[in-house]
């Protein structure tokens, strides 16, 4: 495989599932509705407004907050307050890995909704050396 291969994981199977088994009761809205404090405030000052309406409390809208971590970032990651630093984080030469998250500020709502590796510019490639068949080789 390629090292400039990207791979996204996508998480939203998994937050529809979980919020099914609210739904039906299997889970308490206490155990889900339990982002850090840190998250909230993030999704309130910086997260970026989606139109879509939190699947546990039905009343308030979903924001989505950005971490990225990687090499020469701080070890808490940094979350881009606007589009603009987010994609020059992403054009990083420096590999780096994004977690985008869905918080609902109302309830405290959060699920991971999507992971991937971004930055790592085609500048610091390693050469690869192939061994070919000889002609006489049969």
């Amino acid at each position: 495989m390629s090292p400039d291969v990207t791979a996204q994981v996508e998480y939203r199977i998994v937050r529809n599932g979980l919020a099914r088994e609210v739904e039906r009761g299997k889970v308490q809205k206490i155990d889900v509705c339990d982002a850090h404090p840190e998250l909230l405030r993030a999704a309130r000052n910086v997260g970026r407004p989606t139109k879509e309406v939190c699947p546990i409390c039905d009343d308030g809208r979903l924001v989505t907050v950005t971490f990225v971590f990687g090499a020469k970032l701080p070890p808490g990651g940094r979350c881009p307050g606007t589009v603009a630093e987010l994609k020059a984080l992403c054009r990083r030469p420096e590999p780096v890995l994004c977690y985008e998250v869905e918080v609902c500020p109302a309830c405290a709502w959060h699920h991971l909704m999507r992971k991937y590796p971004a930055g790592g510019g085609s500048g610091g490639k390693a050469r690869r050396t192939q061994k070919t068949p000889s002609a006489k080789q049969k």
